[in-house]
Parts: structure tokens; sequence; C-alpha cells
């Protein structure tokens, strides 16, 4: 799929856009749940009895989920967070920011495993703040798994009314193989941010591509954008995501060009330019 609406959760801001070279494996997804049930019904198993010792109610219980790292200093994440993060009781804030922090470390390193643990903790304890459900969306997306980062983006865009993550449910759909809802869901964009109108032009130029439609791809992208952006990773990956379209509909030596341009634009070398 070409780079799409690839918005990282508001942290430490790893980029999680597609194309990138932190990408890693984004087809897998961490199993999730405790430990499978044993054999039988009702904990009993033929000729053994099942009554184990009281246990010791003054024992510690070792911790839920995963731990955050003794290093984390969650004052990285992104202010508006920490004030969303004000609505938890106080001996729950620290702790969701961690993980949330933790969530991003976890993704700049590949980690997709890690990222989905510690963003699923912060969802078990704070599962009605917005920008947990963010962060728990943008993994599974990272992780590959559409449905469900589908799921947390609508609920993010039902909690805030924000347009923003739109883009990034498109390129769901597009993940599903249904391009034709991408399309239908762009149309409801109503925001005028020009990072969303791009973000919404690449994706739904991937949608038509995906449709075989490539002529419609390349109108999609021929916006103001393209040649008025500033050198950098917006730029690249809509210069990225035109020699795509032009690659699609057989258009190599243009499409050659293309990447040529996208490659210099990239000046931080976030894309795999081929």
């Amino acid at each position: 799929m070409e780079p799409g609406s690839r918005r990282p959760p508001r942290g430490g801001r790893p980029d999680s856009r597609s194309g990138s070279k932190k990408q890693g494996n984004s087809r897998g997804g961490a199993p999730r749940g405790g430990p499978p049930r044993s054999s039988g019904s009702g904990g009993e198993r033929r000729g053994k009895s099942t009554t184990s010792a009281p246990r010791d109610s003054r024992a510690p219980r070792p911790p839920r989920g995963p731990q955050v790292p003794e290093d984390i200093d969650i004052s990285e994440l992104d202010p508006a967070v920490i004030n969303e993060l004000r609505t938890l009781p106080e001996d729950l804030q620290e702790k969701v920011a961690g993980h949330l922090l933790a969530a991003e470390w976890a993704l700049a390193e590949d980690d997709l495993t890690g990222a989905r643990e510690h963003a699923a903790e912060a969802k078990r304890v704070a599962g009605r703040v917005a920008c947990v459900r963010e962060a728990m969306g943008i993994v599974a997306y990272r992780c590959g798994d559409y449905s469900d980062a589908l799921a947390e983006l609508r609920a993010v865009r039902r909690m805030t009314g924000d347009d923003s993550f739109v883009p990034m449910m498109a390129d769901c759909e597009r993940g599903l193989g249904r391009p034709e809802r991408a399309l239908e869901l762009l149309r409801e964009v109503r925001t005028g941010d020009a990072q969303t109108k791009v973000e919404a032009a690449i994706v739904a130029s991937g949608a038509r591509s995906d449709m075989g439609q490539h002529d419609a791809a390349l109108v999609l992208l021929e916006i103001p954008e393209l040649t008025s952006l500033p050198a950098g990773s917006e730029r690249a990956r809509l210069e990225f995501a035109y020699a795509s379209a032009l690659a699609a509909g057989g258009r190599d030596e243009q499409a050659r060009e293309w990447f040529a341009k996208a490659e210099a634009s990239d000046i931080d070398g976030e894309l795999d330019i081929p």
C-alpha cells in the first residue's frame, strides 16, 4: 500500500507511516488474553481433586500487564495528552501516561508486540479516554490489524468529533479490501487542515489504484501541495504516492523521475525509495 494517513500516537512521536524504514513486520499482531484454560469442565478432572491450599492474602500479587521502563519520562508526552489524562484519578494518571509513552518507545524500536501490550494495558484501565483509544488504534494499524484499528479510531472520532483520523480509517478500509468504502469515508472529511487534506489525497489515490482507476489516482494527487510543500517527509510521501500511481498505470519512465524527486525531498531518510 502506498503511504497513507500515518499519524503516530501523541507522545515522543516515532514515525508510523507506511513506507518508513521503521515499518517493521506490520502484518503481525500480538495474541491477547490470559493463559489457556485447563481441560475438563468446572475445573475438575476424573479421580482427582482440584482443591488447593488457600492463598495467603498477605502475599504480594504479581503486577498485571507489562512493566513500564524505569527510565520513562512522561513529560515527553504531548501536553494535550497529559492534560487529557488529568480526567483520570491521580493514581492512574502516571501509570497510563507511562504505558502510552512505553508504546511510543516500542514503536520506535519496531517492537510491535510490546507496543500492543502497553497500549492494551492503558486501554484496560482508561478505555474511556480518547487519547488512549487513539494509541490503541494506531498500534493496531501498525500491526496490520485493520479491523481492530478501524474500531478504535471510530471510537476516537465519536468521542472527539475530530476528522483528522478519517484518512487512516479509510486506509484501514483499503487494507480490508474495501476501496469503495475508503472513498465513501473520505467524502465525510470536513476539516480544512492542510495535513489532513494531503493524507486524504494519498489514501484516495491509493483506493483508486486498488480499483484499477489509474488516471483518477493521478488526478487526486495533482494538488498544489505536490509542488509547494517544503522538502521533508510530507512532500516526499506525496511525491512517492504520485510515483507509485504512475508505476501502477504503466508509466515507468515518469514514475522513476518522481521516485527520484521523492528521494531528494526525503531529507530525513524516512521512506524506502525503490
